[in-house]
């Protein structure tokens, strides 16, 4: 295993040996601690919220050493109907994931975030500074609901 990689912090040990010494298993604890927080407090977090943005616990460094975290809102839809997406686009520095299914009622479809021309056969979708907007290609599936997941990156 090489030890040169970005994630070290987020493994833990498995075991440690701790010292019978008071100071010293103060001192064993508190690293201990530090260990499990680090490695907690940088994981994906698994929770896709409807009502508001979620720090998603993704750390990026675009910018050199500073980090960027991104946050995460799902947005449900029964119609293809522009989606008053609600937040500040000139406040973040880009998209980093956006994506949906949709179903016709009888099976599932990608919706891919892909372009605002019309594809055959497809619904696409694209963001603009106030809504989420979809594109119908000619002989796409009906549409009778579904899911969008958009994530942000923060401005450092």
């Amino acid at each position: 295993m090489s030890f040169n990689v970005a994630n070290q912090v987020t493994y833990l040990r498995t075991s440690r040996e701790f010292p019978e010494e008071i100071h010293q298993l103060t001192v064993e604890v508190d690293k201990a601690y530090v260990d499990t927080a680090n490695a907690i407090n940088v994981r994906t977090v698994g929770i896709f919220p409807t009502t508001r943005p979620l720090v998603t616990g993704e750390s990026w460094y675009l910018r050199g050493q500073t980090k960027q975290q991104t946050l995460r809102q799902v947005f449900t839809f029964t119609t293809t109907t522009a989606i008053n997406h609600n937040i500040q686009v000139n406040s973040i520095s880009q998209f980093t994931h956006c994506w949906g299914v949709y179903t016709n009622g009888t099976n599932w479809f990608g919706l891919p975030f892909a372009t605002s021309v019309a594809i055959a056969g497809q619904i696409t979708f694209y963001i603009t500074s106030t809504q989420i907007i979809f594109v119908l290609g000619a002989g796409a599936p009906a549409l009778t609901s579904g899911t969008i997941v958009l994530e942000w990156m923060s401005n450092p």
